[in-house]
């Protein structure tokens, strides 16, 4: 299973790079293995989709939509945009200091997008807990956020 961690490079416009680390598996073709993309959810964010950990604290959705509503357009601008290939992927994602019940949403961009590209959502990601959400990736323009946590819709570019 290929895994890739996301860290942040600020080149011009700040882009997320993910950087392959590749874990054969016995008797597994590696070529057919998802992807692992890693995402850490903590109050009204995902650390891996912003330049920094803004230091945010939430005891309730209502917390996070005041501050976003106040911060979350400077931040998207700022925010590197997620570029993948075509394929499968897990995004594993982490609830890591939230107190409530978060989730994880991703779609296609736009109303077009909606209708025709894949998704994949759920919730049940409670303080500590880690989830794997499997999608088949295909060529198009995303977006992931978590509505529980209300985080900003970052942005994935999908080409190739």
């Amino acid at each position: 299973m290929k895994r890739q961690f996301l860290t942040t490079a600020l080149i011009g416009a700040a882009a997320i790079v993910a950087l392959p680390m590749t874990t054969a598996l016995a008797g597994s073709d590696a070529a057919t293995q998802p992807t692992v993309i890693t995402l850490t959810q903590t109050p009204c964010q995902f650390l891996e989709s912003e330049a920094k950990d803004q230091g945010f604290t939430s005891t309730k959705t209502a917390d996070c939509e005041a501050i976003n509503a106040k911060t979350a357009e400077k931040r998207l601008s700022e925010a590197p945009v997620l570029k993948l290939k075509p394929g499968k992927y897990i995004f594993r994602v982490t609830n890591k200091n939230v107190p409530y019940g978060l989730g994880f949403y991703l779609r296609g961009a736009g109303i077009i997008g909606r209708v025709t590209l894949p998704k994949v959502s759920g919730g049940g990601l409670d303080l500590g807990v880690t989830q794997d959400y499997a999608i088949d990736l295909k060529p198009g323009e995303y977006i992931y956020s978590c509505p529980l946590n209300t985080t900003p819709d970052y942005k994935l570019i999908v080409e190739g």
